[in-house]
């Protein structure tokens, strides 16, 4: 069968690429210790819910609904599995489950194995998550399944004459619930009909993680009073050659960068493009933080508290696979500037029409919208509070 060919082939690729590539390195380390991880923390007698998050993104999706049913069914264990390191490796000690580990490949053999080892009394697969193999099996024992915060599009293989085997995976799960009526409406023209429209959980996760922020007092003073502060997060180079260009040429702004890949080769690149005084984060201190343009910040973990003191954000990706999570800055009140590669993301469509979120092609049109932010005060506190209450707006996906 072509589904499983292609699981064999992704699994010799992982192995082939590991002695080159830290990524895959880390990923096949997890696998060989999975089960027998499993076996070790696995407690008899107790039940196991099982979440399975491709990514971190997946994950922070995921996790009010999995710190709600701990809250109120505790005598439940959570089992939480991962298919990419930048989940795993950035999770692995996350405290609202009880073992976190990564998921076997979705070879007959394996999910078998997993589900001797693991025998979840139920599982919840977050957005994009459709595993043939794991699905099958988990229906054949009589596991329920659940599809939470999924989301169609008339474009996807479920909806080609040639998607059947793809459609039969989507009746594995007991029931779906959708981002949207457009995902309810596509379902059911397959005859998918468990299907309930919730929302997104996500909206929830980012109202939760504005409450739990971190107070970040370099980042305070760097800012100083009220100075018109642009922060990029999650940016690539092509997004990054725009906002530099623009900030280097205009001395009233001050700038916050937020990279996605952090590492040394990257952070030198930045820095040959800038032509005004910077900063790294972890070597910035109550001196030289007063006397630089320009933050950079070269560690994980505080770029949704940064948001926090953002007078305008960016959020990269656009130009490239896609955009990163708009929501973390849309929270704080503050409009939201992104690349044009946003289709299919529906939070960007939505800031969009509520005028909290803009799209820029090209250096032109940043220009002209950062010029019309710094120059027009209630356009500027307009579109901050548009993008804030879109996401207030949108809470609840998490009880429903």
């Amino acid at each position: 069968m072509l589904y499983n060919l292609a699981i064999v082939i992704y699994d010799l690729l992982v192995h082939l690429a590991a002695p080159f590539s830290r990524k895959p390195r880390k990923m096949m380390k997890g696998h060989w210790v999975v089960y027998e991880l499993l076996r070790q923390q696995v407690e008899k007698g107790e039940q196991y819910i099982w979440f399975h998050a491709a990514s971190l993104g997946e994950f922070e999706q995921g996790r009010p609904l999995i710190e709600m049913i701990r809250e109120k069914y505790p005598n439940y264990k959570i089992l939480l599995t991962f298919f990419s390191p930048s989940g795993y490796e950035v999770r692995k000690h996350y405290r609202g489950a009880d073992i976190v580990c990564y998921l076997p490949f979705d070879k007959p053999r394996n999910v078998k194995k997993f589900l001797d080892i693991a025998n979840p009394c139920m599982a919840f697969f977050i957005k994009y998550e459709f595993w043939k193999n794991y699905l099958d099996e988990l229906h054949k024992r009589r596991i329920p399944v659940y599809s939470v915060s999924s989301i169609f599009r008339r474009d996807q293989i479920f909806f080609k004459w040639y998607g059947g085997t793809y459609r039969n995976v989507l009746k594995d799960f007991d029931h779906l619930f959708v981002q949207n009526e457009a995902s309810k409406r596509y379902l059911s023209k397959i005859g998918i009909s468990r299907v309930t429209v919730v929302g997104d959980t996500r909206f929830d996760r980012v109202l939760q993680i504005r409450e739990e922020a971190k107070d970040l007092p370099l980042v305070k003073m760097f800012k100083g009073d009220n100075a018109f502060t642009f922060v990029a997060g999650s940016s690539w180079g092509p997004d990054e050659d725009l906002f530099l260009e623009y900030f280097n040429s205009h001395p009233e702004m001050k700038l916050i960068i937020a990279p996605h890949v952090i590492d040394e080769n990257h952070l030198v690149e930045i820095i040959s493009k800038l032509k005004r005084p910077y900063v790294r984060y972890t070597r910035a201190d109550e001196k030289n933080v007063l006397k630089v343009d320009c933050l950079i910040i070269d560690c994980f973990g505080l770029l949704s508290s940064i948001y926090h003191y953002g007078t305008v954000s960016y959020v990269g990706g656009g130009f490239g696979v896609g955009i990163h999570n708009v929501l973390e800055a849309a929270v704080w009140d503050i409009p939201v500037v992104f690349g044009p590669n946003n289709k299919h993301f529906q939070e960007a469509q939505g800031l969009m029409l509520v005028q909290g979120g803009f799209e820029i092609k090209d250096y032109q049109s940043f220009r002209d919208l950062m010029m019309r932010f710094e120059t027009d005060a209630s356009f500027l506190q307009n579109a901050g509070e548009n993008a804030g209450a879109f996401v207030k707006s949108r809470a609840g996906a998490t009880a429903k």
